[in-house]
């Protein structure tokens, strides 16, 4: 198995958003350390509209061609979207390649093996607030890194819509809601609480 990580990087060397210029360095772990393989200057901003920044993103699927791993300081809105929907895994990490590969390697490879959470592991569970209306708070399961996931824990219950609100309270932003809520139809609002505390409102249009 080719092990391959796509980091987007800034020109300081550490992970860049995907909304500043860039570049893509995809990483190749050879004889136990990662190289880089080959990279690409990449900027979304020069997109005038919708359509140029779908085929620039398409650029950037076909660059990293077999590759399944991305990662970025922050990636949203269609980047990401046609990301997930083209079966790359987006991860959000600020640092550098040196400092993270390795993690996401091997949190990539537990993810697949680990299948649905162990009933060993402590899941927050949804809080019927009123008729209707739900409260489901991740930030601890985040700041744990129990190793069970903000897509395991909420993207089925989102996909259910059994909901007319959803409060959710994290420690950060999953990078992969605002996809997930514009695939499902849903509205989506966003308020930082504190520092590292913001809060989620989804609602059905």
């Amino acid at each position: 198995m080719i092990m391959e990580i796509a980091v987007f990087l800034g020109a300081d060397g550490a992970s860049a958003s995907l909304s500043e210029p860039g570049k893509i360095t995809i990483f190749r772990q050879m004889q136990g350390s990662w190289e880089a393989d080959r990279e690409k200057e990449f900027s979304i901003r020069e997109a005038r509209d919708m359509r140029e920044l779908r085929e620039i993103v398409g650029e950037i699927l076909r660059f990293l061609a077999d590759c399944r791993i991305f990662v970025a300081k922050t990636a949203t809105g269609i980047p990401y979207f046609e990301l997930e929907k083209a079966g790359r895994s987006v991860w959000e990490i600020s640092g550098r390649p040196g400092e993270f590969l390795d993690r996401v390697w091997e949190d990539e490879e537990r993810e697949k093996s680990a299948g649905p959470p162990t009933a060993t592991v402590e899941i927050p569970t949804p809080a019927e607030i009123t008729p209707g209306q739900f409260f489901f708070s991740i930030k601890e399961i985040q700041e744990k890194n129990s190793g069970v996931s903000s897509k395991q824990i909420l993207q089925q219950f989102i996909r259910q819509c059994g909901f007319r609100s959803l409060m959710i309270v994290c420690s950060h932003i999953p990078p992969w809601i605002e996809a997930e809520v514009a695939m499902d139809g849903l509205i989506m609002e966003t308020e930082q609480l504190a520092k590292n505390e913001f809060k989620v409102r989804i609602v059905k249009k």
